[in-house]
């Protein structure tokens, strides 16, 4: 499963191995994307209308991707792991933890350069494809 962060390294060409990886994963098998990560990559679009070019090269990406809806399923983990998190003092942002939250209900694997997800207790296993890039 994708984070937002990879799927934007992956349309902006920031990453080339993100790029790449992403090219010799969509061969092998489905690449998946969380709902809320297809809401944050369109409220990065709507607040900048003039980037067609961008539009359009987001667009193609997302249409590459299985976006995974949603569920009760998602909200279950999500509500125990942010309670387990919140008791151990460990914070992730509020769109983070929902993406990490569908990625466990999903058990996959979340692509991901954000270091805060990777320590979540309980989270989901997390794989840096933009380890050319200075991350955080």
């Amino acid at each position: 499963m994708l984070d937002t962060n990879t799927i934007s390294y992956i349309a902006r060409n920031r990453s080339p191995e993100a790029r790449r990886r992403f090219k010799e994963a969509e061969y092998q098998s489905p690449v998946y994307v969380s709902a809320i990560s297809e809401a944050e990559v369109r409220y990065g679009l709507a607040k900048r209308p003039q980037a067609r070019l961008a539009s359009e090269t987001m667009q193609e990406i997302l249409e590459q991707l299985t976006i995974l809806p949603w569920t009760s399923n998602e909200a279950y983990a999500y509500g125990l792991l942010r309670a387990r998190n919140e008791r151990l003092g460990i914070a992730v942002g509020a769109l983070d933890m929902l993406i990490a939250s569908h990625a466990v209900s999903q058990n996959a694997v979340l692509v991901t350069s954000d270091a805060a997800i990777a320590k979540l207790s309980g989270g989901p296993k997390t794989i840096n494809w933009a380890n050319d890039l200075r991350t955080n």
